[in-house]
């Protein structure tokens, strides 16, 4: 886990219902049971505020750092992924984006990223497919300046011949199945009794490891996916797990940011 992803985690999942800030010196406090240094944090920071994902802030612990309507936008999405309760409704149409061609290496690279964040999948070099429309699109593609076509569809044929071939399901299954027996191991091994620093970084590291299914996992309808899918089992791990370390991971939180 590097620092930019750990702060991310750590605004997610606690700073964010907390005022969305926090001083440096607490989130250098809140960082070290991950063995996170401080110069990393600070140069992870400076990273994002570059970014747009934060901005400084004066606060009465001293100097620190606010997220930013666009952070918040991003962070309210991955939660609803993150902690998705009950099954998400898909009524047979699909989200279509034809996008503009972008001719520059590194802007088309950061592009093709967020857009895999946000559920979609590339099926040609300008257009891209997706379960549902995301609310994160628009902000995405105005902050690029790029223009797509947008159209609501309804494939004519199986739709699970498209899954195929715009998703490695059986990747993505087996990356499930690998999370799982390395999360039961982890949370497994902490010990009863444990001190809420150790706790807090044993559901950090639970988190940001269910948090890369994010760029991976498109969260299709049920309908769509194999019978027995992994993922299900591997949620449901994730949501008890999380649930129950969260009181001893909180108090942590809320003792750094005095």
């Amino acid at each position: 886990m590097n620092a930019r992803a750990a702060l991310f985690d750590l605004y997610g999942d606690h700073l964010r219902s907390r005022g969305g800030k926090a001083s440096v010196a607490a989130l250098v406090r809140l960082l070290a049971p991950l063995e996170i240094a401080a110069p990393a944090v600070r140069t992870a920071v400076s990273r994002m505020v570059r970014q747009g994902w934060l901005d400084r802030a004066r606060l009465p612990q001293g100097p620190g750092y606010v997220v930013t309507p666009k952070c918040v936008r991003r962070l309210d999405e991955a939660a609803l992924r993150i902690y998705r309760a009950g099954t998400i409704k898909w009524h047979g149409r699909w989200h279509l984006i034809v996008l503009e061609p972008v001719r520059e290496r590194a802007r088309r690279e950061r592009l093709r990223a967020d857009l895999a964040f946000l559920g979609y999948a590339q099926l040609s070099e300008t257009t891209w497919v997706g379960p549902r429309p995301s609310p994160e699109l628009d902000p995405l593609l105005a902050h690029e300046g790029i223009r797509a076509d947008r159209f609501e569809a309804v494939l004519d044929g199986d739709p699970r011949e498209l899954v195929a071939r715009a998703w490695d399901l059986e990747a993505i299954g087996r990356a499930y199945e690998q999370w799982l027996t390395d999360a039961q191991e982890l949370v497994g091994g902490l010990p009863d009794g444990a001190p809420d620093a150790q706790v807090f970084a044993i559901r950090s590291r639970l988190l940001h490891g269910w948090r890369n299914f994010l760029f991976r996992d498109p969260g299709l309808p049920s309908e769509l996916l194999p019978p027995g899918w992994p993922g299900e089992k591997a949620r449901a791990f994730f949501e008890q797990e999380a649930a129950r370390l969260m009181p001893s991971a909180a108090a942590f939180v809320d003792k750094e940011l005095l």
